[in-house]
């Protein structure tokens, strides 16, 4: 397989510095920026590689001199489900779930109104006592 952008091979770390890791593929050396190595903040390189391990790579780029540019972390496919996230609504302020829909929309504005009443309540409670000249 030839290196072009997009491609994922797998590589060998051949050399750990302080701003990246330095990747043997097919034969030449690419640059994973320490940004490239996970989604993690990465704050020391050598927590997360090891000189001559294999590691997964995405091909960023390859520029007019024939430096590569090379992602870990693009090169991990990240799993995104088409599921709607599910909603635990017996958790919901910690209180138990009323029911249908319609119940707890009842239940929402009536405790919405209690709420508002005693806003309400407060900031005129606060109005008394001084005033702007």
């Amino acid at each position: 397989m030839t290196l072009k952008p997009g491609s994922i091979l797998e590589g060998k770390v051949i050399n750990i510095t302080n701003f990246g890791a330095f990747v043997e593929v097919e034969g030449r050396t690419g640059l994973v920026h320490i940004s490239e190595i996970s989604d993690d903040y990465v704050k020391n390189i050598r927590d997360y590689l090891k000189e001559k391990d294999k590691v997964k790579v995405k091909v960023i780029s390859i520029d007019d001199k024939g430096k590569i540019s090379l992602s870990i972390k693009q090169a991990i496919s990240k799993k995104k489900s088409c599921r709607p996230v599910e909603i635990d609504w017996s958790k919901q302020n910690n209180k138990k779930s009323v029911g249908s829909f319609e119940d707890r929309l009842t239940n929402f504005l009536k405790e919405s109104e209690e709420r508002f009443q005693d806003i309400k309540k407060h900031q005129e409670g606060r109005g008394h006592g001084y005033k702007k000249n």
